[in-house]
């Protein structure tokens, strides 16, 4: 259901409002339908791809290349394509679970699906005119044809727009020579449809171009040599006088960089959703190999520091869930909001993603670093075995690793987050300032002693994030007074910014997550989801301090640090101490009987 204008909460706008936790979407929320996709979505990959998973180890590119035909033919490769391009037509969030539940067993078919469904099928579905649609996206759809996404280039990194590949329109007005190189493709070594990106003259921005395979010019290097996602097709791409009809110009000229953010937007989230059930295996191998091994005559799940583990784990694991099913749903509230006001179905897409670009970004960070957490604990509870390339804990060591370089380094994306809350404040899409200047004068008043109705499950918890709130607001408002314009220059400040950003989102999530089950249910049943949206918000309290503390010291000085500093420990304050040994044990207890991530 689309929300109405009272609930509408714009990207970013939670860092200066409260959520009832009835206005977000849990996946407890999951609609039948959209369970039977994730279940026919997990029995594909129970049958046709983990029996198998070592022929993603030896390089098998065909392996991968048939499963990708495999999931077009059950409609995995269509889910949001209307149906009358061959696809299912379905929503934003579907489209989430289907991609959450096929990333689980290999980081290679995770790239190779990411990358078709993504990048390479959107541009040309949400940019593409009427002719390029009806051509392309069937064949795309029903994995006939693959796609991939031709951007990056030597030096080229982060700065997207800053390709040297060039296209020149020949002199009979019919073609557009394009000369040039691109590295890191995914799926270029079975693609059949590449969106590539070049400069027109000395155009400002890119544009963006649909070639097919066997153009003459178009050329191949070999597949790299990864560390990870080792199935995963990934070549140069090089273009010598390639001659691409002006016909297979996409969207506008110029309009290249545009499409490539947007999908950028979607690539970030579509991440974050992959990464979780990746780790919900890492957490159940690990606790199978934990039950079964004994040492000094007991099982390792008898251990505190592996019941610490597991429970660490589970948690970071269950609080992404939330954070990021949470803003799927908003972008899929987003997208029927406008297009019930008249907006086209793929102007509508473009716009519901780009609203919560702030949330992809922080989504896209939480979820690649809480997976890297997972499998590097996954190993050192496998010991030395986890270090044995027999057992599952290797290949999943290898294929994380990459989550937190594409689709925009983590770095990027923490220093993304920031600015693009800090340009929506200076556009009046949201006002930070006057939140930001009650902080100020909270800070030289008179402390209130009133608390909260402890009583009430989560007051206290809700009190603490709003005043994580006021610890992100505090820092950042403080620092742009100081920088102005110059603050995208302090990267370290930013990243710092970030974490906090980011903390509070999470924890938040969770909180909100947990109150939801507790209230459809009961406290009891919904007990270990409280002790998980706790123990996270626990641990967040910490890192938003830390973080603080280093933002706080690298801008100011004396009196105003001094201020600065007393602010951010009374935003920090546990208020409500929880027993963090007990409340692991509880969560672990439940993982170790069940043998498996058991939420």
């Amino acid at each position: 259901m689309a929300n109405t204008d009272s609930n509408f909460l714009k990207g970013g706008e939670f860092i200066i409002r409260d959520v009832a936790s009835s206005d977000i979407f849990t996946p407890e929320d999951f609609s039948e339908e959209q369970r039977m996709m994730a279940d026919a979505t997990t029995e594909f990959i129970e049958k046709q791809v983990l029996p198998h998973r070592e022929r993603f180890e030896n390089k098998d590119y065909a392996f991968t290349e048939e499963l990708m035909k495999k999931a077009g033919d059950l409609g995995l490769l269509g889910i949001t394509v209307p149906e009358k391009y061959n696809g299912l037509g379905m929503d934003f969030t579907t489209s989430m679970l289907v991609t959450d539940r096929i990333s689980g067993v290999s980081g290679s078919l995770s790239t190779a699906y990411g990358a078709h469904t993504g990048i390479g099928v959107l541009p040309i579905l949400l940019y593409g005119n009427d002719a390029q649609k009806e051509k392309y996206l069937p064949k795309l759809v029903t994995g006939e044809w693959m796609g991939a996404y031709c951007l990056t280039e030597p030096g080229a990194g982060s700065d997207a727009n800053s390709g040297k590949t060039k296209a020149e329109l020949t002199a009979d007005g019919k073609h557009y020579k394009i000369n040039g190189q691109k590295i890191w493709i995914s799926n270029a070594g079975f693609a059949d449809i590449f969106t590539v990106f070049a400069r027109i003259e000395n155009d400002k921005y890119l544009t963006g171009f649909i070639v097919e395979r066997g153009t003459e010019g178009l050329s191949f290097g070999e597949e790299e040599n990864k560390l990870g996602i080792r199935a995963s097709s990934t070549r140069q791409v090089f273009f010598n006088d390639m001659l691409v009809p002006v016909e297979n110009l996409l969207g506008e000229r110029d309009g290249g960089f545009k499409i490539a953010m947007n999908a950028l937007n979607y690539g970030r989230i579509k991440l974050a959703v992959a990464t979780l059930d990746a780790s919900r295996r890492v957490i159940s191998y690990s606790v199978q190999y934990g039950n079964e091994r004994k040492q000094f005559g007991k099982s390792l799940t008898e251990f505190g520091a592996i019941k610490q583990k597991l429970a660490d784990m589970t948690t970071r694991t269950w609080v992404c869930e939330s954070a990021t099913y949470r803003s799927g749903q908003d972008i899929e509230n987003h997208i029927q909001r406008l297009q019930a006001g008249g907006m086209s179905s793929a102007e509508a897409k473009l716009k519901g993603v780009e609203e919560y670009a702030i949330e992809c970004a922080i989504l896209k960070v939480l979820g690649s670093e809480a997976s890297s957490y997972v499998v590097d604990e996954g190993v050192q509870i496998f010991g030395g075995m986890g270090y044995s390339a027999d057992a599952p804990m290797e290949a999943a060591y290898r294929d994380a690793r990459i989550a937190r370089i594409y689709e925009g380094t983590n770095e990027i994306n923490r220093m993304h987050s920031v600015g693009m809350l800090l340009k929506k404040a200076l556009k009046g899409e949201l006002d930070l300032m006057t939140p930001a200047m009650k902080i100020a004068d909270e800070l030289m008043g008179i402390p209130s002693f009133d608390g909260p109705d402890a009583s009430q499950l989560f007051a206290i918890e809700k009190e603490q994030i709003a005043n994580l709130k006021k610890a992100v607001l505090m820092v950042s408002g403080k620092a742009v007074e100081k920088f102005t314009m110059a603050i995208e220059e302090e990267q370290q400040l930013l990243m710092n910014v970030a974490d906090m950003l980011t903390e509070v989102y999470a924890a938040e999530s969770a909180v909100l997550r947990a109150e939801k089950v507790a209230n459809r249910n009961t406290e009891a049943e919904a007990s270990l989801y409280i002790d998980m949206a706790k123990l996270y918000l626990h641990m967040a309290i910490e890192k938003v301090g830390h973080a603080g503390r280093e933002a706080i010291y690298s801008f100011a000085e004396g009196d105003e640090q001094r201020i600065l500093l007393m602010g951010l420990k009374r935003f920090t304050k546990v208020q409500n101490p929880i027993n963090v040994k007990e409340t692991r044990i509880r969560i672990a207890t439940k993982v170790i009987a069940e043998n498996k991530y058991a939420f």
